[in-house]
């Protein structure tokens, strides 16, 4: 069993699974970084397929056997980049990225303050990017914003981005983390929180079929962690709901990507109107994912609180860069800030700068720990009832990568051969055309994960549920 492992077991409060019910082969570097990104997506995956089998007991009176292959586990955090479309002459080629997104990635990096300390500004939404720059007053290229960063203090810097609603962090190392008033209350949290927040009556699964069917998910979450996690319930069986907007930024391939198995509609959280058919959708819903920030949902009626008197038995996520109850809770984040904030990106690099990792651990691993979270509350659901929030953040995410320890690697250009990629692959046609990208890489021996439905256009579906 792979170190860590037993930290995932401990939140489903069960003891560790029988010997031989689960198998994880192989082990890091996959990637050309410094930490086990493999293993450490590897050992939530085991989680889930644990949790899954949870449920398979349930239902059936008998356990499976879990398998997951470290290579594969690390593979899922850089799905994005393998989803290809066919190409004019034959075979495929990679969906491409917009050319103002690839711009914002290369500015979202690491740069110098005039303290000497490193700040990453995130830019990778155009909101964002413009809040960014209207804080720092640059043209949006490198040299400008690097000129731009290096006339700031690194912490004046953090704050006056956070007061402009936008997004960064100063590169800390873990030790400075661990003192930071936030990271210090994140550590005493558990990586997945699960919280008991109102009273039903037990809802056992309805038997038949996969582990998940019958139970119905909303997903008001976008750009990774979020679909992640709403995808994992959609692999075993859930009827999973995405409810986005026209106006609200995406990123397309991770659209296409993090929403197999999902249906999609338009409802807009500033229309009364709109927001009453979500609270309608609840009533018949068994999960509710979003991940705004704090306060938003609560304005709209559509806090846990509120949701377990609408629907006695949610099961209500909240996926957040940097947790709940610090002095950073209100603020916004993604991907590059959990990695900063949390020493991953000063590790990562070199004697000359800070690097990010090359795959979205952070991102990916904490849409894992959300489902899992989600299957451990629906397993205690049945058992004994209950309305039941879940918490999962990158920034606590980063700390459970960065507590697996470090890695060495000598190839600068590490991953998975063509061949591994394409055992692992699976082609889907939608309305996004053919597409080939990665299946459900965790093995189950009687119930095997597989998405029923392709990626849909975002709002293709009515705002109702199946049957």
């Amino acid at each position: 069993m792979k170190p860590g492992f037993e930290e995932i077991m401990n939140i489903r409060g069960r003891g560790m699974p029988a010997d031989g019910e689960v198998t994880m082969t192989g082990q890091d570097p996959v990637f050309s970084a410094r930490f086990k990104i493999g293993e450490t997506t590897a050992n939530i995956l085991a989680g889930i397929g644990v949790a899954v089998t949870d449920i398979h007991e349930m239902k059936t009176g008998r356990r499976q056997q879990v398998a997951i292959d470290v290579r594969h586990a690390a593979a899922t955090c850089q799905s994005s980049k393998y989803l290809s479309q066919p190409a004019p002459g034959g075979g495929w080629e990679p969906v491409p990225q917009s050319p103002s997104m690839l711009h914002m990635r290369s500015l979202t990096q690491p740069w110098q303050c005039k303290d000497g300390r490193w700040y990453l500004p995130h830019f990778n939404l155009p909101h964002l990017h413009d809040r960014v720059i209207g804080v720092l007053g640059c043209e949006s290229n490198a040299d400008a914003v690097a000129k731009a960063v290096a006339k700031w203090d690194s912490h004046d810097l953090e704050e006056a981005i956070a007061e402009a609603r936008a997004c960064g962090s100063i590169v800390r190392s873990n030790a400075e983390w661990l003192q930071h008033p936030h990271g210090k209350m994140l550590a005493g949290k558990p990586l997945v929180e699960v919280t008991k927040i109102g009273d039903s009556d037990p809802m056992p699964f309805p038997q038949g079929g996969r582990p998940l069917s019958g139970i119905k998910a909303l997903d008001l979450t976008r750009i990774l962690a979020g679909p992640i996690a709403a995808r994992t319930l959609a692999e075993n069986g859930a009827d999973v709901l995405m409810i986005t907007a026209k106006h609200l930024p995406q990123v397309p391939e991770h659209v296409m990507d993090t929403s197999h198995g999902k249906r999609s509609c338009f409802l807009n959280l500033t229309q009364p109107e709109d927001v009453a058919t979500i609270k309608r959708l609840v009533r018949n819903a068994d999960v509710f994912s979003q991940g705004y920030r704090p306060g938003i949902m609560d304005k709209h009626g559509l806090s846990p609180e509120q949701l377990a008197k609408e629907r006695p038995g949610i099961i209500y996520v909240s996926i957040s860069c940097y947790g709940h109850g610090g002095p950073f809770s209100n603020r916004g984040g993604w991907e590059q800030i959990g990695q900063s904030a949390t020493g991953i990106c000063l590790d990562n690099g070199d004697e000359h700068r800070p690097k990010l990792l090359p795959a979205s651990a952070c991102d990916y691993t904490t849409g894992y720990n959300g489902a899992y979270g989600v299957l451990l509350a629906l397993a205690r659901r049945a058992r004994e009832g209950g309305s039941y929030h879940v918490r999962v953040s990158l920034c606590r995410s980063g700390m459970y990568i960065y507590k697996q320890g470090h890695v060495s690697y000598t190839d600068p250009e590490m991953g998975l051969s063509q061949d591994e990629l394409d055992a692992i692959s699976v082609e889907s046609k939608g309305g996004h055309g053919t597409l080939k990208h990665l299946g459900p890489v965790l093995r189950m021996s009687e119930t095997k994960p597989f998405w029923d439905k392709p990626s849909p256009v975002l709002g293709a579906n009515p705002a109702q549920w199946l049957g």
